[in-house]
């Protein structure tokens, strides 16, 4: 009987959960090497400085010490953090080197690399490293940035690295024609992906081939290996890159950090296995940070409030150097400020500050998180000045489905165009405001009960996937029948071992079971981009049936050979393959030798997944505690392929935000020392803080750019919860005058502004 599989769009559970539950996982501190080594980094403890000296005799001289590299050791050139996505020329100056070489430029950056017996003992080798740095001037902000006591590349003449340009229609004409203009100035503070373990690696060279195994490479593994090759100076053909589970990545991780070379040089240069793993100090003075940003963002209206134009300047704090994704969130602030709104006239730049602070990249959501702040918190004051409904004005703007696809601002000096694919924004606004019950909610708004204030807010959004240029899959059908599937994409987290194998027993009609994902490592496919813009579903999903179509070109092809007919007689039946009255099984095909089929999927278009959120809070302006009652969500991501954990994505992305919004901040002192750094001092969202959040996704407008017609969705619901909870925040307080346009939302900054209120008025 023919098995006609509908895993798609089923709410299946994670396969990959009882592994990981059951503490079978495999982790980079899982991997033992025989005659395997440790390391342990020596960083700076000064954020700007001229290195004097760095004498290493000490630490040499203590027994089981195998090795003190500095950058001496690199014979003469010291490689460099090149960059993955929009590697402009610009920016060449500001690339990291893999250990500092002349100058220091924030606190944690490598120096040295102790290699010994034990950690233990690399840690007390560590401690005897001794550096002679002669202090600098610390820049940490836009004002330090701008004042010319201190340039941090002094063949740059300036610390303003690079601006980006964000241009559509002619913003001048439509402000200076416009009867309301508004303008304010806004404030993302510095947070970071915090994943459950922190980075690490293990590398082995075997001299007798010439060849490097790095284990614990995440997201990006191809792109990894082409630097690594290039800065070791081998073929990319003699490294190999090989994925373990992870607790996460969010953005930062799997990124090439200077550790991502620093280790498997240390491994050739000892003839031994060595492995890395950083403690959580480490993470958090040293793995990319995200958002700090500032924006002076300016809007312009009719009077009944239609928006005729959205201009302003952002500047991104991106720390010392600009590393591997360091260009994403800037770029993104600038062209996706717009949102899912009808705005015809855009201007806004992005200009890229370098600091002494830790190198920032992307972190779930990158520069949209940011940019969705500005703009919600900012149509909240026009709906307010305009005396218009603030649901109302959102309706009147967003983008209709008669409308799709429609043209977002171009990006330069990296020249991009981009437009939202498909989407009926305000249906889904109104499914969000039934599920919430706005209307009953909003007789709360402002009110004082029992000691708090009662505000609502509300905030829409876009989240962009599909990343190209292509991505690969691989299907083995092995010879006892089973069916082996090998991805591009990397697992950090998102369960694609479920959901890609949800596609290709749909793709192949066999039953989920017999197939089994392995994903990330770059012995799998010939190539591969891994996961990062909300790419892994839309690209591998769609090199799953590309690749799935010829490998039942092969079955037809040897099943022919052995059922005596042509191959366009074959009929694939499940897990029967017939012609002329005989069958066999899939086991019986591939019984002399395994069939290989490999497909690309070629992608240059973005998916744009979109929705709506509102979020109920209360406030006590005697102590500026924020408590949220209540967040709905809603998103349309095209075709659903597993709503079970894009819903789980949807609820921990959310709880990211609310971390963000409320939490997390890296905080500098004007001499470069992070004053965070610990769990300590570094506030997370813990499983008792948010408990009543609802997620929905939908399938309401596939997107037309790709065959599965899905779109990424791993991200969305992070994006517009800053704006939300300000805006949730403000209108609680609207009755004192509080207009909140800083995060985080934290309680001393939130009294801090109930007391300014107070005062003004």
């Amino acid at each position: 009987m023919r098995t006609l599989n509908t895993l798609i769009g089923q709410p299946m559970e994670r396969v990959e959960d009882l592994r990981l539950l059951r503490g079978k996982g495999t982790y980079v501190g899982d991997i033992v090497r025989e005659g395997m080594l440790h390391a342990v980094i020596v960083r700076s403890q000064v954020a700007h400085g001229r290195i004097k000296g760095i004498d290493i005799s000490a630490a040499l001289s203590l027994p089981g010490v195998h090795a003190v590299i500095t950058s001496a050791d690199f014979g003469g050139t010291t490689p460099r953090v090149p960059l993955r996505l929009q590697p402009l020329p610009q920016l060449d100056s500001f690339h990291q080197p893999m250990l500092a070489t002349g100058k220091v430029r924030y606190v944690g950056e490598p120096i040295a690399v102790v290699v010994a017996d034990s950690a233990a003992i690399a840690e007390d080798a560590h401690d005897l490293v001794h550096l002679d740095i002669e202090a600098l001037p610390a820049v940490t902000d836009r004002a330090s940035a701008e004042a010319p006591a201190a340039l941090l590349f002094d063949e740059h003449k300036s610390n303003a690295a690079l601006t980006w340009y964000a241009k559509k229609g002619d913003a001048a004409k439509a402000f200076a024609d416009a009867p309301y203009t508004r303008k304010e100035r806004f404030f993302v503070q510095r947070h970071a992906a915090m994943f459950m373990e922190p980075r690490g690696f293990v590398a082995e060279w075997d001299a007798a081939t010439s060849k490097m195994t790095v284990w614990g490479v995440a997201k990006v593994a191809w792109a990894n290996q082409r630097i690594l090759a290039a800065a070791l100076g081998v073929a990319p053909a003699q490294v190999e890159m090989i994925e373990v589970d992870v607790g996460g990545g969010f953005g930062s991780r799997g990124e090439f950090y200077p550790e991502d070379f620093l280790i498997p040089f240390a491994a050739r240069h000892v003839g031994r296995p060595v492995r890395w793993i950083e403690d959580r100090r480490e993470h958090l003075m040293t793995a990319n940070h995200a958002r700090e940003a500032e924006c002076d963002l300016e809007i312009a209206a009719t009077r009944d409030g239609r928006i005729l134009g959205l201009r302003g300047a952002a500047f991104t704090n991106h720390g010392a150097y600009i590393r591997t994704n360091g260009s994403v969130a800037p770029r993104n602030i600038a062209q996706f400020s717009s949102g899912p709104y009808r705005i015809d006239h855009i201007d806004i730049t992005a200009t890229m500050i370098v600091s002494n602070k830790t190198p920032s990249g992307t972190y779930r959501g990158p520069g949209r998180f940011e940019g969705d702040f500005f703009r919600e918190r900012l149509l909240d004051i026009m709906a307010k000045d305009l005396g218009i409904d603030r649901v109302e004005i959102r309706r009147r703007n967003l983008v209709t489905d008669a409308e799709m696809p429609f043209r977002l601002a171009d990006i330069t000096p990296y020249d991009h165009s981009d437009e939202l694919d498909s989407g009926d924004n305000p249906e889904l606004l109104d499914r969000c405001l039934a599920d919430f019950g706005w209307t009953e909610k909003a007789k709360l708004a402002g009110k004082l009960i029992d000691g708090v204030y009662h505000g609502i807010g509300i905030g829409c959004f876009i989240e962009g996937g599909a990343a190209g240029p292509s991505e690969d899959a691989r299907f083995v059908l092995e010879t006892d029948g089973r069916i082996s599937l090998y991805m591009g994409s990397a697992a950090v987290g998102q369960g694609i071992e479920t959901i890609m194998a949800q596609i290709a027993g749909d793709a192949l009609e066999v039953p989920f079971e017999r197939i089994t994902v392995l994903h990330g490592s770059t012995g799998h496919v010939t190539n591969g981009f891994g996961s990062y813009h909300s790419r892994s579903t839309v690209m591998g999903g769609n090199a799953i049936l590309a690749a799935a179509e010829k490998l039942k070109e092969k079955i037809r092809t040897v099943a022919a050979a052995k059922l005596g007919c042509s191959a366009v007689d074959v009929t694939l039946d499940g897990e029967q393959v017939r012609a002329a009255g005989k069958a066999l099984t899939l086991a019986e095909v591939a019984a002399d030798a395994p069939i290989e089929a490999e497909g690309t999927f070629h992608n240059h278009k973005h998916t744009y997944s979109y929705g709506t959120q509102a979020a109920h809070v209360t406030v006590d302006a005697g102590t500026g505690h924020v408590a949220v009652v209540e967040i709905a969500s809603i998103k349309d991501c095209g075709r659903m392929i597993n709503p079970l954990t894009l819903k789980g994505q949807a609820i921990g992305s959310m709880v990211q935000g609310l971390g963000g919004a409320f939490l997390e901040d890296l905080v500098y002192n004007a001499d470069g020392q992070i004053l965070t750094g610990s769990f300590a001092d570094y506030l997370l969202p813990t499983a008792s803080c948010f408990p009543k959040l609802r997620a929905s996704v939908i399938e309401l407008k596939p997107s037309p750019n790709n065959p599965l017609g899905a779109k990424g969705a791993g991200e969305g619901e992070i994006v517009p919860v800053g704006g939300l909870l300000a805006n949730a925040v403000a209108n609680a307080l609207s009755s004192l005058g509080v207009e909140p346009n800083e995060l985080p939302l934290s309680p001393p900054k939130v009294w801090a502004l109930v007391q300014a209120a107070k005062k003004s008025n």
